[in-house]
Order: structure tokens, then C-alpha cells, then sequence
């Protein structure tokens, strides 16, 4: 019997126990009565999960791997762990055994993507009261013409179990062994074919979130759609900016701009109709959170409502027993988390659709100092940069690091883009050429030396070149080649010292510099050759990579 047969027959089965496309206010309400969370002093909801599941658990996420996609899934990333259709149909009959047995099973239909010409419809069906307010918040309600949509006829559906544990002793063997050397009694698993998702033992929402992100990257090249990790913002005079970049790096913050509207902070897709976000709402983080630096974000989370009005969700972070959270306390961890609709932000776009990106903006926080504050990219450059993802792994974040770390992560989110690497680096580069985007590389990190040398970039400064590179200011500068990284560095710029813009200048020991930059390279080169030279990339990707000058 067919998957999704077997799960409507359990679902007629408990029938009466179904609460399907509740309001939000009452899913609110019943979140807080059977003490999924509690309300914090200004309405909001507090919640809290087991030490597992205060972040992602990569290891334990799956696709199933099968002969239609065994030569479109990149199955030497680290992050593309497979299983078999025969141990995700185990998981499947577990989780419909599961669902027999509980009291309360919601159901709520949501899409993601706010265009209508490629929204994916998503089922979630839960235990969880608590998981569908997050659902609500997240994803976007079904828009009157999803009948437009490539994906109308073929919905995917997510059965989230937060709180449920697999049996060890059953998947003995067949799922990882643990840390403590049992066997995993969670799992995040995708069936990409037959579009079915499976969230079990896992209660870190980002789990439900991150899968659907999967998901559509998975699914949109197939239509003529590149998938982004990144923020995107519209300026009044309707130009578009695209913001990629990894965690520290300023992606959220260089978005967020009082004179531009935001579409969305994470993730987006862009097709020929132009830019549009996936999502409904913000997963931010919220550890050490100023209100006075993210007063949007803050004010988000943290204004007063009736609790049935309210319905942000913030995870993991510390509360006292008068209501009040201390966003400082690391103590339950370091990924507290808010979930929060778009709609509670100001300055937002409410369509959260906008044309061809005029800009787009790779963020680095480069701690070695000496990469240049902006860079402007060709296509071949764009696609490698794109395809590296690079930041730094800064000393003291993990024991055992004593030196700033090059790490890369394609595309700027390589645990949620499964397909084979050229896939969506050429993608890019096409929708470069086509739409004449241009695109820049912000290195946010050190000037001056690196980490616990230099200093980090002036946050003015950056600001500064980023409405260089909004206003065509940057596209219209003389530049210099750095023959070491492959990168074309303006001169000058308004608002920023001329001494900056060139690394070498601002470092006192010309000679360390010299060694440091080439062993950067040197690490681009290694880390290039060893995942990418076999990949089938175009020539001009490969010759954009960095070479020391020795």
C-alpha cells in the first residue's frame, strides 16, 4: 500500500482527535494549556527543549537515496547521509503508530514561497500544539491562486514528533551511533520522490523549518529556480539587494535598513519573475541580543500583547519566575532561539516579492585580515565564490582552535543545497548574465592583522560600501587587481579611508602580511582541489581560485 494511503487510513482511524487548520489564537490557547510553554511577562510564549534538540542534529538527517536521484544528489557532502526506502518505510510505520496514539493530532496547511507560481503546499501533521503556532509563524498561508503553482498537484507532507523516541534496540544498526555510543533514537528524514518528511525525537523547531528549506532547494532548479540562503531588501525607488552570508557575518544587520523594505532575512528564490521570499515570518537568534543594535528584532519579540495576540515563540533562553527573560544567560545554550511573523517587523514588504536583484552582497568575516573590504566579482568569480562560501572559525569558539579557521560552506548553506554543487553555481551565473546583476564580496572581518591583532571593520564603513554597491557608485569605480585572491578593488570610495580599501596597506609588518594571505590561498587551494575539481565546473570557476604568490 502506498505511503500516503497508509497515513490517510490512520487518520480516518483517529478522526476525532484531529484539531485540522485551527485558528491561531486557538492553537495559542491550547499551546498553553497543556504546557508546551508558558507566558513570559509581555505575552510572548516561552519554551524549552531537552539538551538534544537545542539545535540542529545533522548527523541524524537523512534523504532517501534511490536510482532516480542517486546522480542528482552530491552523495560526498558530508551533510547528504542516505538510508534506504526500506528503513525510511520503518520510520514511516512508526510514526503512524505513534499518531494512533495520541489525543491531539493537528493539521495545518500551509505553502511556502510567496510566489504563486512555484509555492510548495505543506501539510504539517503533529502532536505538537506548540509546533503548529511555529508553522503559523513560519509559513505562509495558501494563496487563492495556488492552482497556479508547478507544484499544485504535488504537495509534501511533514509528520513532526517532537516529543516521541525511536526504539534503539529496533534500529540497532541502522541508525548512527550516539556520542554515548547507543543508538540514535531521533531522525530527520526526506523522501524527496515521494515528498514526504518525517521529524521524529527532535523538538528544535529549526528542524521542521530547515527541512522545508531542503526541500525546495532540492526541488526549484528543476524548475528554472535558483534557491537562496540569504536576506533580501527593496529600496523605494524599487531596487533589489541580495545579502548572503554565514552566521557572524552581518546578514541580518546590513539588511536590515530604515530606508529600505525588508522581504526576508533567510530564505528566498529567484525565478523569472524576480525575487521572493519562501517564508512568513523570522527564526532569529537570541543570545546576547541588544535592543538598542536590533531594536527591530527586539521589538519583535519582546512587545507587549495579550498572549492570544501575540504567539512569538523563543526557545532555549533563560527566564526568571516574574517573566522575564535574560537573553545573556548562556547557561541552556548559545542558539537561543525567537520565532516571530514577518509581519511584527516595521519596514517590511508585505508581498515579500521583488524583481531582479540589482545587487548581491557575499558576506566574510575574513580573521585573518587580508582580504579587502569589497571586492567587485565577474560571473566565473561570483560562481566560485558562491560555490566556496567562505568565512572564519575564530580562535577560542572550539576547543583546540588557537588560530582563525577557514571554513566553507557552498553556497552559503551547504547543509540545505543536496543537489550536485554545479547545479547551482552555473545557475547563478546565468541569472548574472541575464538579469546584469552585479555582485560584490564584503568582507566584514579584520583590517589591520588579523584577529587579536587588527581590528574589526568599522561597521560604518561597511555600511558605507554597501550603499556604494546600491547606488552604482561601486560599479562605476577605478579598480586594482589583487593577482593573489582574483578580485577587482575599487580605489576610492565615499566614506571610506582609501587606506582600507587595499589590506596590505593597513597592516604595520608588510612581510606577515605577505605569509598570512598566502597561507590563505593556500587553504582556498586545498580545500578547492580536494571537494570541486572533479565536479564538472566551468574553466573560468576553476581559474578564479586564489594562488599564493611565492
Amino acid at each position: 500500500m502506498a505511503l500516503h494511503q497508509k497515513m490517510e487510513n490512520v487518520l480516518n482511524q483517529v478522526k476525532s482527535n484531529i484539531l485540522e487548520n485551527l485558528s491561531r489564537e486557538k492553537t495559542i490557547q491550547i499551546t498553553v494549556e497543556n504546557g508546551e510553554a508558558l507566558v513570559a511577562k509581555n505575552g510572548c510564549l516561552a519554551s524549552w527543549t531537552k539538551p538534544e534538540s537545542t539545535g540542529r542534529s545533522p548527523k541524524d538527517t537523512v534523504f532517501v537515496k534511490r536510482k532516480e536521484n542517486e546522480n542528482l544528489v552530491d552523495w560526498d557532502s558530508p551533510n547528504c547521509l542516505s538510508i534506504d526506502e526500506k528503513l525510511f518505510d520503518e520510520l514511516f510505520n512508526d510514526a503512524l503508530e505513534f499518531l494512533k496514539n495520541k489525543k491531539q493530532i493537528f493539521i495545518t496547511d500551509r505553502v511556502v514561497g510567496a510566489d504563486s507560481d512555484y509555492a510548495l503546499p505543506v501539510k504539517t501533521i503533529t502532536d505538537s500544539a506548540l509546533t503548529s503556532v511555529f508553522v503559523d509563524n513560519m509559513f505562509r498561508p495558501v494563496p487563492q491562486d495556488i492552482e497556479k503553482s508547478c507544484f499544485h498537484n504535488n504537495p509534501f507532507t511533514v509528520i513532526a514528533l517532537p516529543q516521541d523516541k525511536l526504539d534503539r534496540d529496533k534500529y540497532y544498526g541502522k541508525l548512527r551511533k550516539a556520542e554515548n555510543g547507543k543508538t540514535s533514537d531521533m531522525i530527520i528524514a526526506v523522501d524527496f520522490e515521494r515528498r514526504i518528511g518525517l521529524v521524529i525525537g527532535s523538538a528544535y523547531k529549526g528542524s521542521v523549518k530547515k527541512m522545508l528549506f531542503t526541500v525546495m532547494n532540492f526541488y526549484l532548479p528543476f524548475e528554472g529556480i535558483l534557491p537562496l540562503h540569504s536576506s533580501a531588501n527593496e529600496g523605494k525607488d524599487g531596487t533589489t539587494a541580495l545579502f548572503l552570508g554565514l552566521s557572524g557575518t552581518g546578514k541580518t544587520t546590513l539588511s536590515a535598513d530604515p530606508e529600505r523594505a525588508l522581504l526576508g532575512d533567510d530564505e528566498h528564490g529567484w525565478n523569472e519573475n524576480g525575487i521572493a521570499n519562501f517564508e512568513n515570518g523570522c527564526y532569529a537568534k537570541m543570545i546576547n541580543i541588544n535592543p538598542e543594535k536590533e531594536p527591530e528584532i527586539y521589538k519583535a519579540v519582546m512587545h507587549e500583547a495579550d498572549y492570544l495576540k501575540h504567539g512569538a515563540i523563543v526557545e532555549n533562553a533563560m527566564i526568571y519566575p516574574d517573566g522575564i527573560f535574560d537573553f545573556d544567560d548562556e547557561r541552556l545554550t548559545e542558539n537561543s532561539r525567537a520565532s516571530y511573523p514577518l509581519d511584527f517587523l516595521k519596514n517590511i514588504k508585505k508581498s515579500s516579492k521583488s524583481g531582479h536583484p540589482d545587487t548581491i552582497v557575499f558576506l566574510t568575516a575574513d580573521a585573518s585580515g587580508v582580504l579587502p573590504p569589497v571586492a567587485k566579482l565577474s560571473e566565473g568569480e561570483a560562481m566560485f565564490w558562491f560555490l566556496m562560501g567562505y568565512t572564519s572559525k575564530l580562535a577560542g569558539t572550539e576547543t583546540g582552535i588557537v588560530e582563525p579557521q577557514p571554513t566553507f560552506s557552498r553556497f552559503f548553506g551547504q547543509p540545505f543545497m543536496p543537489l550536485k554543487p554545479d547545479t547551482y553555481a552555473k545557475m547563478l551565473g546565468e541569472k548574472m548574465k541575464k538579469y546584469k546583476s552585479n555582485v560584490y564580496l564584503v568582507n566584514t572581518g579584520w583590517s589591520g592583522g588579523k584577529f587579536g591583532v587588527g581590528k574589526r571593520m568599522d561597521i560604518n564603513w561597511t555600511r558605507s560600501i554597501i550603499t556604494a554597491a546600491i547606488n552604482g557608485e561601486l560599479s562605476k569605480a577605478e579598480f586594482v587587481r589583487d593577482e593573489r585572491f582574483k578580485l577587482d578593488v575599487p580605489k576610492s570610495l565615499t566614506g571610506v579611508p582609501g587606506k582600507i580599501l587595499w589590506a596590505e596597506n593597513t597592516w604595520e609588518d608588510k612581510n606577515e602580511y605577505k605569509k598570512t594571505a598566502d597561507k590563505l590561498a593556500e587553504d582556498f587551494q586545498k580545500y578547492f582541489n580536494k571537494v570541486y575539481r572533479d565536479k564538472n565546473l566551468p574553466e573560468e570557476v576553476v581559474n578564479s581560485c586564489p594562488e599564493s604568490l611565492k
